[in-house]
């Protein structure tokens, strides 16, 4: 094992080890982020192990600031923290039944294993040698000791190898994979002809003794939701603003501060792009040999760049500032001289190589023309200190208050009222789910205690309390008849056209034209692929659903389309070529054992649990 780890400690170990370990104990935790606490109170027992309390709020903390981290605004008032208690516990149930299984396979690091891991790993090294005070830091990092973190590498380092093991080991037969790239890359054969809704509009009957019915037999469906009237208070940076006064000695100073980025640099640029793909650094290598041998970088650009417009132009993109490129694409030309070619440059498009041909920078502009601009911008920073400080004390006041009268008026600000709001929300700001899960919560709704001050926004606060509560009630027939009219009307015409489009294929099937069967025109579809565009896509997805067609006679079906029912007959089935797709198979073959492997991971793990005895006091 000590060659293992020695073979793979920079390459794949470095890499997956701190991402799988230490991520995976930073989301789920594990019986190795605090283990060892005997006789603390439990939440589960796993085969008479326990997990304790301890470690499971620890893992549900770190769980709820991973989620915090993710939102663009973060809110604790977002997070269903019943959700997260349960699946963090799932997980550490999950994560002790794989260690259990792990020891009892006898997979295990010794102490020197572990050390000679931890010394070859380069997010612990300083000039390519080992620093232990970079170490214990990175660990402390993480919450944990240098301890914790041995222990949790044995454990996990075992765990990884029995997933690693059993995902790896998934086999598809070349065959299989072949079958399904001809399938994936089929196109088909088929003809369609339109019937419209108005072909069966003279059918279309709804009586009120049809609505009636439908209202008392989905009676359920007519209810008005639960409601609040709800009284509110907003605080946002912008308000604050507005009552900010700029001197004119300030803006002048501010001016000046902001000259060197008010002087716009915009920076012209050439580029060949190539397509990500297995042979994407050839080609760029390719590329780079022939531009040191001197072979002009328009030329090249023309002969290889996928950016077909660009490319007629020897890759010329015209002058463009900063926020325009990709961040990648924008940091690199950012950093050449003129003339300089970047190193190849990955972005969501493809591999760049970038040459910078000319830089130019516009003249500040006068003071006069940018006034208004400044002012906002310098009394929006001046608001910013001021909106902290007010936020404070609103919440402060909201918390202590029985109405919002007294904090607005202590504030400067105006309560306003919004009606009709349900669990689901209503308009801004009642569209933020924390502010609604507050609005409706106990305290709020029958104590009558005003809201917590719930940030909706970037720099927007809003502070509620509900004025009326409106339980869900039945609506009255009149009030919804209407629609359910139009939804009758619209159920009856699918069901007249489906039936309209059945006698059709029933009349082609007995051999009569579509002039016979008083049914339109064909329009025709050849050698057309799963992702075309030139039909209707449900009359698409209806064509490559059809049986293949038996010798000359086609196969029907017919598809609803917004506008009426399209017949469709499809005519040949032409199978994908796969004999010159050598590397789309490969591709292909290694996704679907990928997939048979995770599949019998999954198996494997649902196998341990459910033989596993699980306690949850």
């Amino acid at each position: 094992m000590l060659q293992d780890i020695r073979e793979n400690a920079q390459g794949t170990i470095a890499k997956i080890i701190i991402g799988l370990l230490i991520v995976s104990l930073s989301i789920w935790g594990m019986d190795a982020i605090v283990g060892g606490f005997s006789g603390e109170p439990e939440v589960a027992t796993v085969n008479g192990e326990e997990i304790t309390e301890r470690e499971f709020l620890q893992v549900v903390q770190m769980e709820s600031q991973r989620r915090l981290s993710e939102m663009e605004s973060p809110d604790p008032a977002l997070l269903d923290e019943d959700q997260i208690r349960k699946e963090v516990l799932d997980s550490l149930i999950q994560e002790q039944v794989l260690i259990q299984d792990a020891n009892e396979q006898g997979l295990a690091l010794t102490e020197s294993d572990v050390d000679a891991l931890i010394t070859q790993m380069p997010q612990f090294q300083v000039d390519g040698q080992f620093n232990r005070d970079r170490f214990v830091a990175s660990v402390r990092n993480l919450g944990m000791g240098v301890g914790e973190f041995r222990n949790a590498m044995q454990k996990q380092y075992v765990v990884n190898q029995i997933r690693g093991g059993i995902m790896q080991s998934g086999l598809v037969a070349d065959e299989n994979a072949a079958q399904l790239l001809r399938i994936q890359n089929q196109t088909r054969d088929f003809r369609s002809v339109q019937i419209p809704e108005t072909a069966v509009a003279d059918e279309l009957e709804v009586t009120e003794a049809d609505i009636e019915a439908f209202y008392e037999e989905n009676s359920a469906a007519f209810q008005q939701p639960e409601q609040v009237d709800a009284a509110y208070i907003v605080l946002s940076l912008d308000s604050l603003a507005e009552k900010v006064e700029v001197t004119q000695s300030e803006l002048e100073a501010y001016y000046q501060q902001r000259a060197d980025d008010l002087a716009r640099e915009e920076r012209r640029a050439s580029h060949i792009l190539v397509e990500n793909s297995a042979d994407s650094g050839d080609t760029i290598a390719t590329i780079e040999e022939r531009l040191n041998a001197g072979e002009s970088f328009e030329d090249l650009a023309k002969e290889f760049s996928v950016d077909t417009v660009s490319a007629k132009e020897g890759g010329d993109l015209g002058y463009a500032g900063r926020g325009v490129y990709d961040e990648a694409f924008e940091e690199a030309l950012f950093s050449l001289d003129e003339g300089e070619v970047s190193e190849p440059v990955q972005t969501s498009f493809g591999v760049h190589l970038i040459r910078l041909d000319e830089v130019r920078r516009s003249d500040v502009p006068p003071l006069e023309d940018l006034e208004q601009q400044l002012r906002k911008e310098l009394a929006r920073e001046q608001a910013q200190e001021k909106y902290a400080e007010v936020r404070a004390q609103l919440a402060d006041s909201a918390y202590a208050a029985d109405d919002l009268a007294g904090p607005a008026k202590e504030m400067g600000l105006e309560v306003r009222e919004m009606a009709g709001i349900t669990k689901d929300g209503g308009e801004a700001p009642f569209d933020h789910a924390g502010l609604i899960r507050q609005l409706f919560s106990e305290d709020v709704l029958e104590a009558g205690y005003n809201t917590e001050l719930i940030d909706v926004g970037n720099n927007v606060s809003v502070v509620a309390r509900v004025r009326e509560h409106h339980e869900a009630r039945q609506l009255a027939l009149e009030n919804v008849q209407n629609d359910i009219r139009r939804s009758l009307e619209a159920r009856k015409t699918r069901e007249l056209l489906a039936e309209r489009a059945q006698a059709v294929i029933a009349g082609l099937e007995d051999g009569k034209t579509l002039e016979e069967l008083n049914a339109g025109d064909w329009q025709q579809f050849e050698d057309q692929a799963r992702n075309t565009r030139v039909a209707d896509p449900q009359v698409v997805q209806t064509a490559f659903s059809l049986s293949r067609p038996s010798g000359s006679k086609p196969s029907y079906g017919f598809a609803m389309t917004p506008s009426g029912v399209s017949v469709i007959a499809l005519d040949a089935v032409n199978d994908g070529n796969v004999e010159d797709r050598s590397e789309e198979l490969r591709q292909l073959r290694e996704f679907m054992a990928s997939l048979d492997g995770q599949r019998e991971y999954a198996a494997y793990q649902q196998f341990l649990r459910n033989r596993a005895e699980i306690a949850r006091p």
